[in-house]
């Protein structure tokens, strides 16, 4: 022990001699350290992210969402006989999914379509969402105030609505909404039952889930929805004039088991497409996605360690190079050693002390500046980001084994000079 203390403290007193050098010569490492560190912190941030949007979607559920057929887009080719279009899920789709599909143990049927909504001068843009009570459960949404949709609520077709946070905060910005009235529209009042908790906005999932922002939602009973609003929406823009009869607007079901979400999603789309030659909805499984997601952040890893294996390539190359140079600057020295009494396996230890000693300096820099480096991207970017525990200590582990690796040969190289030869050199 007090050998290695000794040959430690000559290793550090020898690189101290050239600072400069020695410090351009462990920068790679130091760039590379930190590199993978930080890319690893920001790759697994925004994988988490990613995943735990899917998440919310609930693995066991399948989505079914109405989709206008790109090609009949327009009413007057579809329907020549009328200026309404028609397409998406229905009301009979819904009762067919639930009376002849065995595996599916939940079902909530939505129907969503862009609303005003004000309260006294207070107004704001959001989306109105006719929903039946099972669908807070399915997309594992909370209240922060109140209650949601009762069946009572649904079977009187009542005039209630449960609003969002963004909602809450525009209309009232002083005090409880629950208890208190908002127009929706031109002329439909509904009393403020509940209030829903703050969800981050989904970035979109797939390609049939656009991104949402369930802060602007308002929540009306299905059956008010249809009663109120009717199956036909109006739309005006720029002048022209355009009408689509949409019944639903998404059919959410939930299966028991992870195991019957597949064959589940197979039989459901199967099913649809018999009712639906025109192909007017979408299927989207979060299952699927979820795996898709943790394969792409096994991709990712790769590629983040391939680029990480390179920097610390160039690293060690940096190392040995500076290595050699400095085996024969010290050629005399060397031989002097060896004349006193010093073996082979001296020189090569004090060498790759040295060695180890640079590579361990550069891997610890870089681990501090790598995880420095994380908080501050996440401070003025807003990107999430995860540090593991594991990330700092393998790239440190890898930078010190880099230099030792990249050492034996300059270290070996010094051991084999004949010992006259090298006393006799300037």
């Amino acid at each position: 022990m007090h050998r290695l203390y000794n040959s430690v403290k000559s290793a550090l007193r020898n690189l101290t001699l050239h600072k400069l050098r020695v410090l351009l010569t462990i920068l790679g490492l130091i760039f590379g350290v930190s590199s993978v560190i930080a890319m690893l912190a920001i790759a697994e941030g925004a994988s988490e992210e990613a995943q735990r949007q899917i998440a919310e979607l609930g693995a066991t559920n399948i989505i079914a969402r109405s989709a206008k057929p790109a090609d009949d887009v327009n009413p007057s080719k579809q329907n020549a006989d009328s200026f309404i279009f028609n397409y998406g899920l229905t009301y009979r789709d819904f009762d067919r999914i639930v009376e002849t599909m065995p595996t599916v143990v939940g079902a909530t049927a939505i129907r969503e379509f862009p609303q005003s909504l004000r309260h006294y001068d207070r107004e704001i843009e959001g989306r109105l969402v006719g929903v039946s009570p099972a669908y807070l459960g399915l997309t594992n949404q909370t209240l922060a105030d109140g209650r949601f949709i009762s069946d009572a609520d649904l079977f009187f077709i009542a005039n209630v609505v449960v609003i969002g946070a963004e909602v809450a905060e525009k209309l009232f910005p002083y005090g409880s909404p629950v208890g208190k009235s908002i127009r929706i529209g031109d002329q439909h009042y509904y009393r403020v039952v509940g209030v829903a908790a703050r969800k981050s906005p989904t970035a979109g999932a797939g390609s049939s889930l656009a991104a949402q922002d369930f802060n602007k939602n308002v929540y009306i009973p299905l059956t008010t929805d249809r009663a109120r609003f009717g199956e036909i929406l109006m739309n005006e823009k720029q002048g022209s004039f355009s009408a689509e009869r949409l019944e639903l607007s998404q059919i959410t079901v939930s299966v028991a088991a992870m195991d019957d979400v597949k064959r589940t999603a197979e039989a459901l789309e199967s099913m649809l497409a018999q009712f639906h030659p025109k192909k007017d909805f979408t299927i989207t499984v979060p299952l699927e996605l979820l795996e898709k997601a943790q394969a792409t952040k096994r991709i990712f890893n790769l590629v983040l360690g391939s680029i990480a294996s390179i920097s610390l390539l160039v690293g060690g190359i940096g190392i040995m190079n500076i290595m050699l140079a400095t085996v024969s600057e010290r050629t005399r020295e060397i031989g002097i050693r060896r004349a006193l009494g010093a073996k082979r396996r001296d020189i090569i230890e004090q060498f790759l002390i040295e060695t180890t000693v640079m590579s361990g300096s550069g891997g610890l820099i870089g681990v501090v500046l790598g995880l420095a480096t994380p908080p501050l991207v996440a401070r003025f970017s807003g990107i999430p980001v995860v540090v593991n525990v594991w990330s700092p200590i393998l790239a440190f582990l890898i930078a010190v084994l880099t230099g030792v690796v990249f050492g034996v040969y300059p270290a070996r190289r010094a051991a084999l000079l004949d010992p006259v030869e090298a006393l006799r050199s300037e």
